[in-house]
């Protein structure tokens, strides 16, 4: 805005004493200070407002207005509550440096002024780059000279003092402003975003974290199918994408936003898309590799032909790598209750990026490469199954024992690290009608082993799929015969056998807080051993014995007896 407009503000109170040629200066910002020097608070472009309590004598004037042209002022305000009206010697060092001079009424509060330059300014700022947001996404659009998302979070940051990030389905940070976001906080929107979207609530989800506002804008992209390139995005089931589209998060309340800024983060967003796009386009070669092999897999291929697609695959998964990478795979599935809802593209969406998620440990890849240059994940059906390689020196390390929790620390990814990853910012997406389920193979070194490893990884994922929860993951290491069994058995049957052994104990728990469940699981983890399980659970083995015998009784079972030890144990792995 400009000085003369502020001068025609009825409204705002100013008197114009001095500089009447000036006045087609842009304001550019708003300042009220009583210092002396206030030059360390000053960037250019302010009008400062002041109530002149910084002059004593008539000869603070000439330094003051010397401090405030050489800072870049565009105007001084006084007041004229402290001294009846504006004193002759400020009007006549305004007049020497060509300041534009005005004088506020007392009836006009400095805060009434402020407030109307900084809505003034920030309008005209969101118009600015709204025009640049536009010019940007239009040098996307042709071509990667926009420079990404980065710039224009930047802008906002720097024009609206918004502070933005783009964050994947599972809370990973694709794109943002210089501050990352607080640990955990990620995921946290992710979820929350994820649920709402769910719910066909209009956009933006505003939601508060740790005493932060923030508004979740979800990102379109056009690539997902033609009924959005034709516009009919509304009439898809949003479960289609809802796990795979990326969420732009701002770092304040649009609740109260103006429809203009409202618009701006929509362009912002559209922006976004475009890089999205591009970054799935460059996917396409990784995703066609991945389908070959798989392809070549699943139709018995010759081991020296599958070998020899592997060759060309891992210059592009792993560049750079001299030795010939070992490989490990990764099956998801995505599954929704009733209708049908195509899963198998948003699976690979969702497993690429999983993949990609920095919380993911990395000791499987090869530290010289990018992470999105790491995947190549190719879909059958219903199924995504991920190619993932591996250094030939991780592979070849011999497999560690597991350590104190149960978890494997074998080279590779991992069942858990991935459950981890995904659990908490999916539960919401998934809300009560859907489940993801993940199987991970061990590392294998040759051609001749990945029908097998392809194999492996889909019995993992049965196994997952047996157990409770909206997102669930196994590994190779849990494939033991008496697991592997379980997901082949029928739902009604592996309920009714739960139910028959197990729920007497529950309603005894419920009644009397005996804790006979636990306590079953510490007898049966120690092997039957009273000494074990009673220093396990901190008891004399007396209560021990007493609770041991209540189980059986309310049971019909002896615990004493191999079979009904295996019986116990299989329904506390079903329940």
């Amino acid at each position: 805005m400009r000085l003369r407009a502020l001068l025609e503000t009825d409204a705002l109170g100013l008197s114009l004493l001095g500089g009447a040629d000036e006045l087609d200066r842009t304001v550019r910002g708003v300042m009220t200070t009583d210092l002396r020097d206030p030059s360390r608070y000053l960037s250019g472009g302010e009008l400062v407002l002041t109530g002149l309590a910084w002059r004593r004598t008539p000869e603070d004037s000439e330094p003051f207005v010397r401090i405030l042209t050489a800072a870049g002022v565009v105007g001084l305000a006084a007041g004229e509550a402290e001294l009846g009206s504006v004193p002759q010697d400020l009007v006549e060092a305004c007049a020497r440096h060509r300041l534009p001079l005005f004088s506020v009424t007392e009836s006009v509060a400095f805060a009434t002024i402020t407030e109307h330059v900084v809505r003034q300014v920030s309008g005209e700022r969101a118009g600015d780059l709204a025009a640049v947001v536009d010019r940007h996404r239009r040098l996307m659009t042709s071509g990667p000279a926009g420079g990404g998302p980065e710039v224009v979070l930047d802008l906002l940051t720097s024009d609206l003092d918004l502070h933005a990030w783009v964050l994947s389905p599972v809370g990973r940070q694709v794109a943002g402003s210089d501050t990352p976001l607080p640990a955990g906080v990620g995921p946290a929107l992710a979820a929350e975003h994820l649920a709402a979207s769910r719910t066909g609530r209009r956009s933006p989800h505003r939601v508060v974290l740790g005493g932060t506002a923030y508004s979740l804008f979800p990102i379109r992209t056009a690539g997902r199918g033609p009924e959005r390139l034709a516009g009919t995005a509304a009439s898809r089931d949003v479960r289609e994408n809802v796990l795979s589209d990326w969420l732009l998060a701002v770092e304040a309340d649009a609740g109260d936003w103006p429809a203009a800024r409202l618009d701006l983060l929509q362009g912002v967003t559209q922006l976004i898309a475009v890089e999205r796009d591009r970054r799935d386009s460059a996917r396409t070669v990784r995703r066609r590799l991945a389908q070959e092999v798989l392809e070549l897999v699943q139709a018995g291929a010759a081991p020296s032909e599958i070998a020899a697609r592997l060759r060309v695959a891992a210059p592009v998964l792993l560049p750079g790598l001299g030795a010939a990478p070992h490989w490990q795979v990764v099956v998801a599935r995505v599954e929704w209750d009733g209708g049908a809802v195509e899963s198998g593209p948003a699976a690979q969406a969702l497993l690429e990026e999983i993949l990609v998620d920095p919380t993911v440990p990395a000791d499987s890849m090869a530290a010289a490469a990018e992470p999105a240059d790491r995947i190549a994940v190719a879909h059958s059906g219903e199924e995504a199954i991920a190619l993932v390689p591996l250094p030939a020196v991780a592979a070849d390390q011999p497999d560690a024992e597991d350590d104190a929790e149960g978890e494997s620390k074998a080279p590779g990814l991992h069942a858990e690290s991935l459950l981890a990853a995904v659990q908490a910012p999916l539960s919401g997406g998934l809300a009560d009608d859907g489940r993801l389920t993940l199987g991970v193979s061990a590392p294998v070194h040759s051609a001749e082993g990945l029908r097998g490893a392809l194999e492996e990884a889909r019995h993992a994922r049965r196994v997952a799929a047996a157990r409770p929860g909206r997102v669930a993951a196994a590994g190779h290491h849990e494939l033991a015969s008496h697991v592997l069994l379980l997901p082949f058995v029928p739902d009604d049957v592996r309920r009714a056998f739960t139910a028959r052994l197990l729920d007497p104990l529950r309603d005894y728990d419920r009644r009397h807080r005996a804790e006979l469940i636990p306590t079953l699981e510490a007898f049966l983890d120690s092997d039957g051993s009273w000494t074990r399980c009673a220093t396990r659970l901190h008891l004399h083995v007396n209560t021990l014995r007493y609770r041991v015998g209540r189980i059986e009784q309310l049971t019909g079972r002896d615990l004493s007896r191999l079979e009904d030890k295996l019986d116990f144990f299989l329904a506390l792995r079903m329940s």
